[in-house]
């Protein structure tokens, strides 16, 4: 057992937590550059919490723009031993209205250019992402929510967009018709960086919309999403301080083993390494590769 600090990443509407007593800014520098903005540590219902906002407090940062590598360093560099995303989204499906809140399972990743893995020329790593996020963090959520009686569904597919723009109806019937839940456009690379840096990582997303293949429910319009935006995001507040006291400060490995999953990722023999690339990984892999550990020859 080990201490738990649930890392918090707030999306859309989610841009402070109020409730955090001690609550204290921190002005992170990482090697992959600047997070989206100040991190607040602090504690709430006896659990020590991080939080960052992910597109910045005044939500001046677009998806495609967010440097999700520098945010995940920086969860980790100030101690996050889990993490709990909470974001927008559009629904792909009748009984996902907006209000519903969606325990995602699995990702779809539509996006291109982000930069997705702290790995690369230098050190080579493949982590797996068959089971991308943590039941235990899951039923934690769900049991929140269900106390709350806050609606929701579990289980989903999250389907990640670039973005800025909403899915033309062409799109959107394309996505729905590969069985997504639900699309969003900030989860991905961020599920993927989280599992590279090892930390157990779980997502809500937030419906408001139908995205555009409802016929009845016209266009996506931002208007009407910051509508049931404002609602979602009090349920938002209401259960991470609920979940985060169902956590409770002592945690034990997540049941998918994600804290030593570089165990077996890094293919890149001790020798072979460029000392730049691993430099930079202090944070998010040190512990995997600390001493002359490598794969057998």
């Amino acid at each position: 057992m080990s201490k738990r600090i649930v890392g918090v990443i707030g999306g859309s509407g989610v841009y402070a937590m109020d409730a955090l007593q001690h609550a204290q800014k921190r002005h992170v520098e990482t090697p992959w550059g600047e997070p989206s903005g100040p991190l607040t540590t602090g504690v709430l219902n006896g659990v020590d919490v991080v939080f960052l906002a992910r597109h910045g407090e005044e939500h001046r940062i677009p998806p495609g723009e967010v440097n999700y590598r520098a945010n995940i360093d920086a969860l980790k560099r100030l101690g996050a031993t889990d993490i709990i995303s909470a974001s927008a989204c559009g629904s792909f499906r009748e009984e996902l209205a907006p209000g519903t809140f969606v325990i995602v399972d699995q990702f779809i990743d539509r996006t291109s250019g982000r930069a997705n893995s702290f790995f690369g020329t230098g050190c080579v790593a493949h982590v797996s992402m068959a089971r991308p996020v943590c039941p235990a963090l899951s039923d934690a959520i769900e049991a929140s929510l269900s106390a709350l009686a806050i609606p929701h569904r579990r289980g989903g597919t999250y389907l990640c967009i670039d973005g800025p723009q909403f899915s033309s109806l062409a799109e959107s019937l394309l996505y729905k018709s590969w069985g997504a839940s639900v699309i969003g456009m900030t989860n991905m690379p961020e599920a993927k960086l989280a599992r590279e840096a090892e930390l157990p990582y779980a997502s809500v997303a937030m419906v408001t919309d139908y995205d555009c293949w409802r016929e009845e429910s016209g266009h996506v319009e931002v208007a009407g999403i910051l509508e049931v935006m404002r609602r979602n995001t009090e349920a938002a507040r209401r259960l991470i301080a609920d979940v985060v006291g169902r956590l409770g400060p002592v945690r034990t490995m997540s049941p998918l083993g994600v804290e030593r999953t570089l165990d077996f990722a890094i293919i890149t023999p001790f020798e072979a390494r460029d000392p730049e690339l691993i430099a930079r990984l202090d944070a998010v892999a040190g512990r995997a590769l600390a001493g002359r550990s490598g794969p057998e020859p």
